[in-house]
């Protein structure tokens, strides 16, 4: 069978792939194995019940999700603190405030209304390792701890989660953002609430949009997703900048004054040069995956910064950040984790930094975005084939080395198997577009032709 946890939770259409029935069954695991250890039994020791943090993006199958998790927690001896309709990194954060012994997270992300997904968060509001994921998803077909009288959890409104959430955002400014006119979207989703409210506050001039979500409209034609709505609200309103969350605010990307997009690559580059700059760039080393454009790595050498490249994936991109103590690393996507304020990757926190460094510098966001020239790039997934032969085979290797030639130092080629499914995915780097896309092409053709099904 395949592994129930993803890259990052449990995810699929709600109410056929995850089930109210699931959610329970998920969260009754959860409380066996997150409340075992020293920490829980001194707590039971002393007669006060484990604690977790329960949050929900608005989509409108989170409120029954959120209510079976809710229970199986409850039934499972846990104290559920709930706090509603909160961003991700919001609920790892308070996690993490409270000193609670666990969160859970209703969220599927950038995914459409229908989809809806489980995200799990340990003590101290990290992700959980693989190892321990695979510990819950076997203790689903185990007994589950069925606690009565006064052991049984109680369920309780979080009521002051908005307001510590925001005050910590506040908090990790290095400046205020006097000055800056900001278009933000956000994607009718779980940032509707806080991520206006924490702009303004910080002094921006603000225009929202995306922001009035009804459990349907979460990410439809809005977000991080769908940017030609930001872009031309920010040409119409003469914004400086325009930043936009998906739907459960961690990730952010933007777009500058004449509507071009900032993804996630560039956005690394600016905050890297800038923490550089103010000496809190820890090692002056930055993490990011391998699908981050050649450009930024170039730019990085110009400023004597390291890059750290890892897997596809925000979730070893914090494990990099983890093990060296590191401050500074994310994805194209626009995941950016900064680990001296957050836990995971943060939207808003991403956003607000971003224009500070616009109101430090008084530059505008195309001009700091300067730092990086962006090279055309093409990924052409190849479906259908045996991709565990993918480096085994002569043929391919063979044509990926000539495609390494001709690029030299003004491009590069990755080709790597998919993890969810029989797809190789081909991507090329060049000095220009249509090099990029005849490489691309005739390697995904030659790796259909060789490991075809």
């Amino acid at each position: 069978m395949p592994r129930l946890f993803g890259t990052d939770g449990v995810r699929g259409l709600a109410n056929r792939d995850l089930t109210a029935g699931l959610a329970l069954g998920l969260a009754q695991a959860s409380a066996t194995v997150l409340t075992q250890g020293r920490r829980a039994e001194e707590r039971r020791a002393s007669g006060r019940r484990p604690v977790a943090v329960l949050a929900r993006d608005p989509r409108i199958s989170g409120e029954f999700i959120s209510a079976a998790v809710a229970a199986g927690l409850a039934s499972s001896g846990v104290d559920v603190l709930d706090a509603g309709v909160i961003p991700t990194p919001a609920a790892a954060f308070l996690i993490a405030d409270i000193g609670a012994d666990f969160g859970v997270m209703i969220s599927a992300s950038h995914n459409p209304a229908p989809d809806n997904g489980i995200k799990l968060f340990a003590f101290g509001g990290t992700k959980l390792p693989d190892n321990v994921e695979d510990r819950i998803e076997a203790h689903l077909a185990m007994d589950v701890l069925m606690p009565i009288g006064g052991d049984v959890g109680r369920i309780r409104r979080f009521a002051d989660a908005e307001d510590r959430y925001v005050v910590h955002l506040l908090g990790t400014l290095p400046n205020r953002l006097d000055g800056i006119h900001v278009v933000l979207d956000c994607a009718h989703g779980a940032a509707a609430g806080v991520s206006p409210q924490v702009f303004t506050d910080a002094g921006a001039t603000l225009t929202v949009i995306g922001a009035d979500p009804d459990g349907v409209n979460i990410n439809d034609g809005v977000g991080s997703t769908h940017l030609d709505n930001l872009a031309r609200t920010v040409l119409e309103h003469g914004a400086d900048i325009g930043i936009a969350h998906d739907g459960d605010a961690d990730r952010c990307l933007a777009v500058d004054h004449e509507g071009n997009v900032i993804d996630g690559d560039q956005i690394m580059a600016i905050l890297a040069v800038s923490m550089a700059e103010r000496g809190v760039l820890k090692d002056r080393t930055l993490v990011a995956t391998v699908m981050s454009n050649l450009g930024l790595r170039k730019a990085m050498a110009a400023n004597d910064i390291t890059v750290i490249q890892t897997k596809v994936g925000d979730r070893y991109v914090l494990e990099e950040l983890n093990a060296n103590g590191l401050s500074l690393g994310g994805e194209q996507s626009g995941h950016v984790i900064m680990t001296q304020f957050a836990t995971t990757g943060d939207g808003i926190l991403t956003g607000l930094h971003l224009v500070a460094e616009m109101a430090r510098t008084g530059k505008t966001i195309a001009e700091l975005a300067s730092v990086m020239t962006v090279y055309p790039q093409i990924l052409v997934n190849v479906r259908g084939v045996d991709h565990r032969a993918l480096h085994s085979d002569d043929v391919i290797t063979a044509a990926i080395a000539a495609a390494e030639v001709e690029l030299g130092d003004s491009g590069r080629v990755l080709l790597r198997p998919s993890g969810t499914e029989p797809m190789v995915r081909v991507m090329v780097e060049a000095a220009d577009q249509p090099t990029a896309d005849r490489l691309a092409h005739s390697l995904a053709d030659i790796v259909l032709e060789r490991l075809a099904n």
